[in-house]
């Protein structure tokens, strides 16, 4: 087990700065209030990756997430923010303890950072089939949607047509694709040489994951699926240079830009929605801001609005999708959300929570997803199927993207969840262990 006195430094130096940030922000010194967060989000982050040795170790990248993103939105950069209710500073205190309380609760801590993946050709084999089986079926749904709705959001010069281009229960298996990279990750490092028929199959399955995102204009699903790549090549081959991610990241800014010039989002739009207070702020920098620290300001408008909790159904919503159950009681998916400006939709990881049960309901919340959190790291550490990795890097994408929306709250993160499980247990499944009463690892 970890020192208690280790324990009690970091999260004391964190409730210390956290109160001192509060405090700053009462006296409108926005500024101060903002970079104390930053600085001891960063602090956190650092310290935790030189303590166990992984850039995506959990905690961290939730600690850059939650606490740098406050500390982001503290800086009051846009006339869209308001000062917060001791309410909302409360339950953001709350989400951050009671997910370190979730993490560290009876769990062992060590420096290893998980099993190594050795060459299985039976597993090699069965990834490589759940690649093409993704991509032929993400392929197929997508030509579905085009010709049932009779467009492709890339060439449509309709705004927002990204977010019409949607066939419900269809869609899930469309933007599946981006699930292909992190997965071919895991299949280079289990095979042997791959055949050129194999190679060719590889180059064309990532050229979907990249390509469907692309016509479908989806900013995020083409960041998820390369940020999912890589924390997965991270975690399998426990080292990257730091110049390599710099150059993705660099790599991926022009596509970024282009795609929103796709969505017809002109610098002249989105500086009058973002509402800067510096109007000459460069768009590549009030774009991201904005894209963060908005979502806090959503959460203040629901702490400051919400006349009635929703006791469940919010957190729920997945299930009524899946089910279909929101068809047939289409009021318990119709509660209001409230927003800063109509535009600016993106909520907290938390959002749900508080909707649903206040105060407590974040902190329960917060604390039952660093158990899992924690559990997730725990799983990978012993297990010798490649797949584990998958769920690894997708709880690492939520929790690196906390204050970007209710990733737990949306379908689409439990139907790839639910796919994953079911990829586990085809790359995993060994008849003769079973037929001798042994768990596969």
């Amino acid at each position: 087990m970890r020192r208690r006195n280790d324990i009690i430094m970091e999260y004391g130096t964190y409730m210390l700065v956290f109160f001192m940030s509060y405090i700053a922000s009462l006296a409108r010194l926005y500024y101060l209030s903002g970079v104390l967060l930053m600085l001891e989000a960063l602090y956190l982050y650092l310290h935790w990756v030189k303590e166990t040795g992984n850039l995506t170790e959990l905690r961290g990248l939730f600690t850059l997430a939650w606490v740098g993103g406050q500390g982001i939105a503290c800086l009051k950069l846009s006339r869209l923010q308001t000062d917060w209710d001791y309410v909302t500073w409360l339950c953001f205190f709350l989400i951050y303890i009671g997910f370190g309380i979730g993490y560290e609760w009876g769990q062992r801590y060590d420096m290893d950072t998980g099993k190594e993946l050795c060459k299985n050709r039976t597993q090699a084999d069965r990834l490589f089939l759940c690649i093409t089986g993704l991509m032929a079926v993400s392929v197929l749904c997508f030509l579905f949607e085009a010709v049932k709705l009779g467009f492709i959001p890339l060439f449509s010069d309709k705004p927002h047509a990204y977010s019409y281009f949607h066939i419900s229960g269809v869609h899930y298996f469309t933007i599946s694709c981006i699930l292909i990279p992190a997965i071919t990750v895991l299949y280079q490092k289990v095979s042997e040489e791959a055949g050129r028929k194999e190679q060719i199959v590889i180059v064309l399955a990532n050229i979907t994951a990249a390509a469907i995102p692309i016509l479908c204009v989806s900013r995020f699903q083409l960041l998820f699926a390369v940020g999912f790549a890589m924390v997965t090549y991270i975690m399998v081959n426990r080292k990257i240079r730091l110049r390599t991610v710099a150059g993705i990241v660099l790599a991926l800014i022009p596509v970024y830009v282009v795609l929103t010039v796709f969505r017809h989002h002109d610098i002249a739009y989105l500086n009058g929605i973002f509402e800067m207070k510096y109007e000459k702020m460069p768009i590549f920098i009030t774009q991201p801001y904005i894209y963060v620290a908005n979502n806090f300001e959503n959460f203040n408008c629901m702490v400051e609005q919400l006349t009635k909790h929703t006791l469940g159904v919010r957190l729920l919503f997945p299930v009524f999708a899946l089910t279909g159950l929101k068809f047939v009681f289409p009021k318990l998916t119709s509660s209001a959300v409230f927003l800063t400006k109509p535009e600016l939709t993106t909520l907290t990881m938390f959002y749900d929570a508080y909707y649903d049960f206040g105060i407590i309901g974040v902190f329960l919340f917060a604390a039952l997803v660093g158990a899992a959190a924690k559990w997730v790291m725990q799983v990978v550490k012993k297990s010798g199927n490649p797949v584990v990795y998958l769920f690894y890097g997708q709880i690492a994408i939520y929790l690196a993207l906390a204050f970007f929306t209710t990733w737990f709250s949306n379908p689409t993160t439990w139907f790839w969840l639910i796919l994953t499980g079911m990829m586990y247990l085809f790359v995993g499944y060994d008849r003769n262990k079973r037929g001798n009463g042994q768990e596969d690892e």
